[in-house]
């Protein structure tokens, strides 16, 4: 059984994958990754919603709409109101566009160092210097759409640039409109190097480019007049293999003080020896518990996903099979088509002496013809003779005729003036 994998599924695959290898998922910097989107409909924790206009971003169980499909000129934002404190990371983010044919919008993921700017729904062509990332998805060029890079170190004003495009230092070419599925763009960021890739296919990479710690994640999108609508379902990021989680630092609880004892005893080297190892052991074990919650719940889920691939899978079969014909069908059928040639190779023979007699008649009808009609004019048709005589008794007659006219003339009375 062959299985179509989904964005869906290649994304939950990702993040198992993630938490095998050491990865962690960074919870302030990350969304949707959960059962739900949101809590309460009201708000993303750690991220800050905001929109342009009387259409401001719709907030879904499942999805966040920047722009919506109606009307047109609107923008949204999410930025994220906690920095990245990690200097390797990947972020990956999975939308979807969708729009009438002649549809236009852009969306655009920031890594900024200022994090959620003035105008809190920018986009690469109105924003002004920014200190940091952009990376843009729209129609550029008109060639079923593109994914650009833009580095800014905030000296570059963007929205009085004329040319733009001279100042991306990476594309390719994303036809992601109208897939009728989620696309998934994935940045990451190692220490040897800088990589973009789109649905699973590298899209552009670099090994010049080192981002620093301390900035902030953003997705904003804007629509033309005829628009398109963004929706983004997640947004997640995580460390690099081999980075330990971050603890958070908590103050430990007051305990009443050791027992006073020789510094030089024997006994107390033990002991602090002894207190320091179980509590390295303790937080281990407890980074071990929680990674491999994780990686159950991830494994589930994954699981679950398969399952109902599977189950699709068998009832489309079920489907196919009830449609099908049976061999019985298929062998009726094939005994009927032999007789039924049988039946004309049959007639074939008969097809053919039809013909000659035809043709025989035809040829029959015509020769007797030919010799009919030659009989008829050699015997009926008057000899040169009889032409000749009657001729003559013609000229005879107009002759007589002519004298008769003028005796009568002549012995007619005259009439004087």
């Amino acid at each position: 059984m062959q299985l179509n994998h989904s964005p869906a599924l290649l994304f939950r695959l990702s993040l198992a994958a993630a938490l095998v290898h050491g990865q962690y998922i960074i919870e302030s910097s990350s969304f949707g990754h959960r059962d739900r989107i949101s809590p309460n409909r009201f708000g993303i924790p750690h991220w800050h919603i905001s929109g342009d206009g009387q259409t401001p971003p719709q907030l879904l169980s499942d999805k966040i709409v920047l722009t919506p499909p109606y009307p047109g000129n609107r923008r949204g934002a999410v930025w994220a109101e906690t920095s990245v404190s990690q200097s390797e990371w990947t972020a990956d983010l999975e939308f979807r566009a969708t729009g009438a044919d002649r549809g236009g919008g852009n969306l655009q993921i920031w890594y900024t160092k200022e994090g959620r700017p003035r105008a809190e729904t920018p986009s690469i062509y109105t924003t002004a210097a920014f200190d940091g990332l952009a990376l843009v998805v729209d129609m550029y060029g008109g060639k079923g759409g593109s994914v650009r890079g833009f580095m800014n170190d905030g000296t570059t004003d963007y929205k009085s640039h004329h040319a733009l495009d001279s100042l991306a230092f990476g594309h390719c070419g994303f036809s992601y409109r109208n897939l009728g599925r989620p696309s998934r763009i994935q940045i990451k960021q190692h220490a040897e190097s800088f990589e973009v890739s789109v649905d699973g296919k590298q899209c552009f990479s670099s090994d010049k480019i080192k981002l620093p710690a301390g900035y902030y994640f953003g997705i904003s999108a804007a629509s033309a007049d005829t628009p398109d609508s963004f929706e983004v379902y997640k947004f997640v990021t995580s460390t690099a293999p081999g980075v330990t989680r971050e603890l958070p630092r908590r103050d430990p609880p007051s305990q009443p003080p050791p027992p006073a004892s020789n510094p030089g005893s024997p006994n107390n080297d033990q002991g602090s020896r002894h207190t320091s190892s179980d509590a390295q052991f303790a937080v281990q074990f407890t980074d071990l518990q929680n990674r491999l919650e994780k990686l159950s719940h991830s494994l589930n889920n994954v699981f679950r996903e398969v399952q109902q691939l599977a189950s699709k899978s068998e009832s489309r079969h079920q489907d196919l099979s009830h449609k099908a014909m049976s061999n019985d069908q298929l062998s009726a059928m094939d005994k009927r088509i032999q007789s039924i040639e049988s039946t004309l190779q049959g007639y074939s023979g008969q097809f053919s002496n039809i013909q000659s007699s035809l043709q025989d008649s035809h040829s029959t009808l015509n020769e007797g013809l030919t010799q009919h009609m030659t009989h008829i004019i050699s015997t009926k048709t008057p000899g040169m003779s009889s032409f000749i005589i009657v001729v003559i008794i013609f000229q005879m007659l107009l002759a007589g005729s002519y004298v008769l006219y003028k005796r009568r003339r002549a012995n007619g009375p005259k009439k004087y003036l």
